[in-house]
């Protein structure tokens, strides 16, 4: 399941008693609502320290007791499972808090929750309510109110779900006694510039032939480029690109702990898709000149953290997919060496839409380079083994479907190497022999394909059937079909509204807004609201023009009818067209 909170509360216990070895996370905090100002008191016994937060203006500092005679006798209350952060705003501070939360898992033995309610609490009391205060503070609000809505929040207490095991067992005793918020991985650290103020975990257990198998499937999606699926592709001129996700498989039996980490991401230069109401709009490259030198950059920072990679390149060599195969191809060949590999394999072509088993011959292709980098493995006296020493970089065009069959695809394959080196498995066995493991692995990808999918896209991702039963299916196909569909509303009527809100918690437009208090500047048409009443009178004049056509046989005043509203229709279609794109691209704030 995607990662995006590895560790949501306020670090009492760091600012409160610096001689604690090993600072812990509140898991649960009264949170009062007073005239002027929130405090957030522990419940769980593990300090004495209140944290407060003025409502006029946001300051926050500690204090040993709640107000005995405050401006409110009977202040609201509730309880709340952590503060995600702090948003500043030239309209003002907003904190945001976990209000509700499942527990869906465990990581390495830690508890791992899903956020399930949020609250936004507004602190710009003393601002002046003027009229264009007013329409700003609403505007932002707004925003909040797509982030409170926003799906796929996990975080633990306990443990750092930002580092993958392997770097996990380097790290000292030193750092892993540093609080959970300074251990983070910036990458994955949804919050984190929502916690400058204050400073998915998936598994199954199985037992195969009498050893229980502990199988953990976690993704961590990186904030560097984030967005969703149109509004955000390729790279920036940083070489970060957009959908880019590590996901790090963990299982373990008989005491071993073994790890593989593969990742995704959207093919690495400037390139767009303009959203203009088509079902599939073009694919634009952008400064084709710079392609070689982004492309590079984000190579060789792969290269950084992961060792050897090879790019493994799932689009089509036809039309607009087809242009953008032919400059990543053509991009990466400078770089290409022993440790940086690029393979296509046209999956629609080879493999259509229902013989996914054909992925063997991608498997033939990178098997030598699976098993010359290996995996990491630890032994059950905690010594390592074995050590993943190159990743397997991923992509389709949106990086979620294609991109989800082929990652389980090689998940498996390493799986049963892994199983076969400890002596779960013997040596010809795979997880296809084992009945109830092979059906609940294929849900752990399955599931985990449409945690992704649905951050990005709004949906749940294509061709699961496939990675859940192992078959395509006429229910799966019928699911596809409908899924593919509320894309294209999400894109055309939702996302633009969901862009600006990620984009406001990650203080993408922060500096902008703050120098002219002026929130981005809105066509008509990129209101939300106003895409979607565009939406209704474009599907009420097909309706009337049908109508129309099937009594112009009998009555010719109806024919000219039909004309009108076909008419009428293309006309807002083109409008839309035409001012319904972003007249301004965040990234270049």
């Amino acid at each position: 399941m995607p990662l995006r909170l590895p560790s949501l509360s306020y670090p009492t216990m760091d600012l409160a008693n610096k001689t604690c070895p090993s600072p812990k996370l509140h898991t649960r905090l009264r949170l009062w609502e007073f005239a002027d100002r929130y405090m957030f008191e522990p419940v769980d016994g593990l300090a004495d320290m209140l944290l407060s937060v003025n409502r006029a203006n946001g300051s926050m500092n500690l204090v040993e007791e709640l107000p005995q005679n405050g401006p409110s006798k009977n202040p609201k209350h509730q309880i709340v499972f952590g503060v995600i952060g702090v948003l500043k705003l030239a309209v003002g501070t907003y904190l945001l808090v976990i209000t509700d939360r499942d527990c869906v898992g465990s990581y390495l033995g830690h508890a791992v929750f899903k956020v399930t309610g949020l609250k936004v609490l507004p602190c710009n009391n003393s601002l002046a309510a003027s009229t264009e205060q007013k329409k700003v503070d609403t505007e932002f609000s707004e925003l909040l109110d797509a982030a409170e809505r926003t799906i796929g929040l996990y975080f633990s207490y306990d443990s750092n779900l930002t580092v993958i095991s392997q770097r996990l067992h380097e790290l000292g005793d030193e750092f892993k006694s540093l609080p959970l918020w300074r251990q983070a991985e910036p990458r994955f650290l949804w919050n984190g510039y929502l916690l400058e103020p204050l400073i998915e975990n998936k598994s199954i257990h199985a037992e195969v032939m009498s050893e229980k198998v502990n199988v953990t499937l976690i993704a961590r999606r990186c904030t560097r480029r984030i967005g969703t699926r149109m509004w955000r592709r390729g790279a920036d001129p940083e070489g970060y690109a957009a959908n880019f996700v590590e996901s790090e498989q963990i299982m373990q039996s008989k005491g071993f702990t073994a790890s593989y980490v593969q990742v995704r991401g959207s093919m690495p230069f400037l390139w767009e898709q303009i959203v203009d109401l088509t079902y599939k709009p073009s694919f634009d490259v952008v400064r084709v000149e710079e392609a070689p030198r982004v492309l590079e950059r984000h190579f060789h920072d792969l290269q950084k953290k992961y060792g050897a990679v090879v790019g493994v390149d799932l689009v089509n060599t036809h039309g607009g997919e087809g242009r953008l195969y032919e400059r990543y191809a053509k991009s990466i060949e400078p770089i290409l060496s022993e440790d940086i590999r690029f393979v296509h394999f046209d999956f629609h072509k080879i493999c259509g839409h229902i013989h996914f088993e054909r992925l063997s011959q991608l498997y033939d292709q990178i098997e030598d380079y699976l098993k010359k980098h290996k995996y990491f493995l630890l032994s059950d006296k905690d010594e390592k083994i074995e050590q993943q020493t190159g990743t397997v970089r991923t992509n389709c065009v949106d990086c979620l479907d294609r991109t989800n069959v082929t990652q389980s695809m090689i998940g498996r394959k390493l799986l049963e190497v892994q199983l076969q080196r400890i002596g779960v498995f013997g040596a010809n066995d795979t997880v296809s022999n084992f009945p109830d493991f092979d059906a609940n692995y294929k849900v752990l990808w399955a599931n985990h394909g449409d945690a992704i999918s649905t951050q990005y896209s709004g949906t749940p991702a294509l061709k699961g059937d496939f990675v859940r039963y192992g078959k395509r299916t006429t229910q799966g196909i019928f699911n596809d079909l409908w899924n593919a569909l509320a894309r294209y509303y999400l894109n055309n009527f939702a996302d633009g509204t969901k862009q600006d809100a990620m984009d406001l918690l990650q203080g993408h437009y922060i500096s902008s807004v703050s120098r002219d208090m002026a929130a981005p500047t809105k066509g008509l048409l990129e209101n939300y609201a106003s895409f979607r009443l565009a939406f209704v009178l474009i599907l009420g004049a097909l309706m009337f023009m049908i109508m129309s056509l099937r009594k112009a046989r009998n009555d010719a005043g109806h024919l000219v009818l039909s004309l009108m509203w076909a008419g009428l229709s293309i006309g807002i279609t083109r409008y839309v067209r035409t001012n319904g794109l972003t007249p301004y691209h965040l990234d270049d704030l």
